[in-house]
């Protein structure tokens, strides 16, 4: 089992985190936070780069990237904030989905322009009363004509307001059946007719923008359906391992930036005619983030290695999600507490990352779906 990157790997990891460290400034950080403003500018840096394209097969105008660089990608970009990574992430999983879900004609019409960017896309599932639970779910679908007709309500619907934006909707197409056999995926336009956004004023991750959505008989073209009726559930499952594999490199690139942002300011900064890193206490809490940061970057690529193998990587992948996005909310922090009332100023990153973290235990399978899940498949004997 080698992890050593390739040349080529090197070289994106080199790129992408030169584009990011050009483009991504403090100030522009701050201001998309502050702003709660779509990071539109580094979105057109990562199409012109070729990220957008990087996981799709070259015969519809990718790049053919493994997991691998996947998850190069996804440190980098998140290295200056998991928020950005959403914005990039969203967009890349929607499209995978219709890659291997949709008919040829889908893929022809819909993937050109999601991968040189003339549209985007965005996923919403939750509900008031379905989040880890789907079969709460009480949005629904129903056929008029050639049509199809979505009437009801969504939570937490990040990066639904973008500019040319597609939503993957997730809607009950079957009532009497259970939700495994029973919803659909649908793509609706994100200004349609009857539907209503109301963006939300949340902790953290403000920047893409997490939305509410109000469906008010909003009418679908047939064509956007996506799958077959009723198949929603295999189009969902059909890049779960991918998603949860490429947001903990995610959550492992957040943290990181932590431990370097506390780490530099302990060398920087002097108390009692020292520098705050000669504090063994110190030390000792900067050690510890960062053994745990890299012993996150194991399970993860790991769990990559497994999945680009063709192995069953289910477990891997949620021991490696339930520890990156724990170890994300740890470091986030103990680095509040080095940097003091700095880490609580508005004006240093720390408070940010701090606001951030909080989400990623609960998205993408909350820690608690995390650990019933490694429980089962240790019962089962399965790797």
């Amino acid at each position: 089992m080698d992890f050593e990157f390739s040349e080529e790997q090197v070289m994106l990891r080199d790129a992408v985190r030169r584009t990011m460290d050009r483009l991504a400034t403090p100030d522009l950080l701050r201001q998309l936070d502050r702003d709660q403003a779509y990071p539109y500018t580094l979105y057109d840096a990562w199409i012109q780069q070729g990220l957008m394209q990087m996981p799709f097969p070259e015969s519809i105008g990718g790049l053919g990237g493994s997991v691998m660089d996947m998850v190069i990608i996804a440190e980098e970009l998140s290295r200056k904030g998991f928020d950005l990574f959403t914005a990039y992430s969203s967009n890349v999983f929607c499209g995978l989905t219709l890659m291997r879900k949709g008919t040829a004609e889908q893929q022809q019409a819909w993937l050109p322009p999601l991968l040189d960017g003339r549209l985007r896309m965005s996923i919403s599932m939750s509900e008031p009363d379905a989040g880890s639970d789907l079969s709460g779910m009480r949005t629904k679908a129903r056929r008029d004509g050639d049509d199809w007709i979505i009437s009801g309500r969504k939570l937490w619907a990040t990066g639904a307001g973008a500019r040319n934006n597609f939503i993957n909707v997730y809607a009950r197409t079957n009532a009497n059946a259970d939700y495994r056999q029973g919803m659909s995926l649908f793509l609706v336009k994100n200004d349609s007719p009857g539907l209503e956004l109301k963006k939300l004023d949340m902790l953290g991750r403000r920047s893409v923008g997490t939305y509410e959505l109000h469906f008010d008989d909003v009418r679908v073209p047939g064509d956007q359906l996506i799958g077959e009726v009723d198949k929603g559930w295999d189009c969902l499952l059909s890049g779960l391992q991918y998603e949860r594999v490429t947001s903990t490199a995610g959550y492992c690139g957040a943290a990181q930036s932590v431990v370097d942002m506390a780490l530099d300011y302990a060398k920087d900064r002097r108390q009692f005619g020292k520098p705050l890193v000669e504090n063994q206490a110190i030390a000792h809490m900067l050690a510890d983030m960062q053994t745990e940061v890299d012993a996150s970057r194991l399970l993860l690529w790991h769990a990559a290695w497994r999945l680009m193998k063709g192995h069953d990587a289910l477990r891997a992948i949620s021991m490696a999600k339930l520890f990156g996005s724990e170890t994300y909310v740890k470091v986030a922090n103990q680095g509040m507490q080095i940097l003091g009332a700095f880490g609580y100023s508005m004006e240093y990153d720390m408070q940010r990352h701090y606001r951030d973290a909080r989400s990623t235990t609960i998205g993408a399978g909350t820690s608690q779906i995390q650990r019933n899940l490694i429980a089962r498949l240790m019962v089962s004997g399965k790797m």
